[in-house]
């Protein structure tokens, strides 16, 4: 008799609908309008709705949907700002079983009409911000695979217009408030579709699984210390990883999502002192916003707030100007196929005795995995052996874990490169100290993060490549202050070409490429190279650090 035959907790103790369901964070926005029904659940200028009218919105969303043959397998994809109706679709969309696009409000017409047409996207959401940058992606798609184009007429903005045959709250009249939506049959069927950008040709689809997505959403609130009930502004937009999954964090925790449509420094702080705002999230340039906004809109605030940040460290000054503002940074590290943060600097509260510098140090650390992540090191990219935690040895991030991607959309090579070993590559260089939390201290693949927002070397340089004055190009990161980097471009002329100006190779990008990925500084002269001809743009870095 095998050793499982003989296992007495193996017999007639099958799970059933009793004792099993698949884990979605559907069930977390249900619980909350079911237990809190009055609190309010989100803020939108004069807009106030409580959970149980947001459920209801969601539910009818779903329901219009449904009815719209939207189901299993399909594609909803959206261009909006952080407004209620795109913390609906986080919820309305998945309740039919298809999938949820957020696209980047911050992209050319090129890559969205790209990541619509590869995505399959059956119906697309958009603001009238967007319309010139939408009208523009349909027209380049083919008419075929266009997708059903719904407005949503936000009365914060004015201008624009409308693409659409229907607006939102239309489409909602359509929709049963008491619609019986189902959890998915299985916690690995896919939630959300997610865009890289596209680092190395065109953007890959990151699918999310609703298990991955509940675990992270529980994570957040773990290591942010949320509780019950926390006031959360919409700094982080959105389209990033679904908000790094905080529109179920808050759904978890029954708390309040105030909107923010633009990052302005007037508009949070006002939101901060009226909304009594705790927690919010966003890149280094954010904080640094804050930091340097003059003294009186500074003033009055007289709770903690509690800030998350991601991507390059935010500088010991940064750090400092928080604090003095009485708000607490936490450091976190993620990817867009980890579900946005999946690492934590967890505080230790013996650190709070250091000096400034000594925690600025410690915080700029990535850290530790979250909780729910089952797995994290740094190793050797081609043998997956764990490097020595000197914090000098530097070897690439692998991820392991439940709140890792299923894969790249229609791309099974990559994904298999991805996962190779067992392990997610992240392609991020790193040291691991010896108390077991990571630094990262270089990209591979060229990657600029300016802003928050990921930039490849190479799309910026196939466009100057382009320009007919442009013999060589490379693009490199400079530091700023401002952005954490902005791209660099040293550039060759032809000969006879010498009369051409900085300012004349930046509109040429301006008129191709999204505004935050045009280079800052355009640097003339022969580019250094090895014997081999490859170049070398390690220096080209040092020059970048000295302009």
């Amino acid at each position: 008799m095998s050793a499982s035959a003989r296992n007495i907790y193996e017999m007639s103790l099958d799970p059933n609908p009793a004792n099993y369901v698949p884990l979605t964070p559907l069930t977390f926005i249900e619980r909350a309008a079911s237990v809190y029904p009055q609190r309010t659940a989100v803020v939108h200028g004069s807009i106030r709705r409580n959970w149980a009218e947001t459920y209801a919105r969601c539910r009818q969303l779903a329901s219009a949907l449904h009815q719209r043959g939207i189901g299993l397998g399909d594609t909803v994809a959206t261009m909006l700002p952080n407004i209620p109706e795109m913390f609906e679709a986080h919820f309305g969309v998945p309740m039919t079983g298809a999938v949820l696009n957020t696209l980047n409000i911050r992209l050319d017409a090129e890559t969205v009409a790209f990541m619509l047409e590869h995505g399959e996207a059956k119906i697309l959401f958009t603001d009238r911000e967007f319309s010139e940058t939408i009208s523009k992606a349909l027209r380049l798609m083919p008419a075929a695979k266009r997708p059903l184009v719904i407005d949503v007429d936000d009365p914060q903005f004015t201008g624009g217009e409308k693409l659409g045959t229907l607006d939102y709250e239309t489409l909602l009249t359509e929709g049963d408030p008491q619609f019986a939506w189902q959890n998915p049959a299985n916690e690995w069927q896919a939630i959300t579709l997610n865009y890289t950008s596209g680092t190395t040709g065109n953007p890959k689809g990151v699918v999310y699984h609703h298990r991955g997505a509940y675990l992270n959403a529980i994570s957040n609130a773990m290591v942010w210390d949320m509780g019950l009930h926390p006031v959360y502004l919409w700094t982080l937009p959105m389209f990033h990883c679904n908000g790094w999954c905080f529109p179920w964090t808050i759904a978890a925790t029954t708390g309040t999502s105030v909107c923010l449509r633009q990052v302005r420094a007037d508009l949070i702080f006002d939101l901060i002192k009226n909304e009594k705002v705790n927690y919010f999230c966003g890149a280094p340039i954010v904080l640094n916003l804050l930091r340097n906004a003059p003294d009186h809109l500074k003033a009055g605030i007289d709770h903690p707030v509690k800030v998350m940040t991601a991507g390059a460290a935010p500088p010991a000054a940064v750090i400092e100007g928080m604090e003095q503002m009485n708000f607490e940074v936490t450091h976190t590290y993620g990817l867009t196929e980890t579900y946005g943060p999946s690492v934590v600097c967890a505080w230790h509260d013996e650190w709070n005795a250091l000096s400034l510098e000594e925690r600025a140090a410690l915080k700029s650390r990535q850290g530790v995995r979250y909780p729910m992540l089952e797995g994290l090191m740094i190793a050797n990219p081609q043998t997956l052996e764990p490097v020595p935690k000197d914090g000098r040895t530097i070897g690439e991030i692998f991820m392991r874990g439940n709140n890792v991607m299923k894969g790249y959309l229609k791309n099974p090579g990559a994904s298999e490169e991805a996962f190779q070993g067992g392990w997610f590559h992240s392609g991020d260089l790193a040291v691991w100290h010896e108390d077991g939390y990571i630094e990262i201290k270089d990209r591979s693949k060229d990657i600029i993060i300016s802003g928050g927002e990921n930039i490849s070397t190479i799309e910026v340089e196939d466009v100057l490549y382009r320009h007919p004055a442009v013999m060589e190009v490379a693009i490199v990161a400079r530091p700023d202050e401002k952005w954490g980097e902005t791209p660099c471009a040293f550039v060759t002329v032809k000969p006879g070409m010498e009369h051409i100006t900085e300012e004349e190779i930046i509109e040429f990008c301006r008129n191709q490429l999204a505004r935050f990925k045009v280079p800052k500084t355009v640097v003339f002269g022969p580019l250094p190279k090895t014997s081999t001809g490859k170049m070398q743009k390690y220096i080209l870095r040092e020059r970048a650090q000295q302009l």
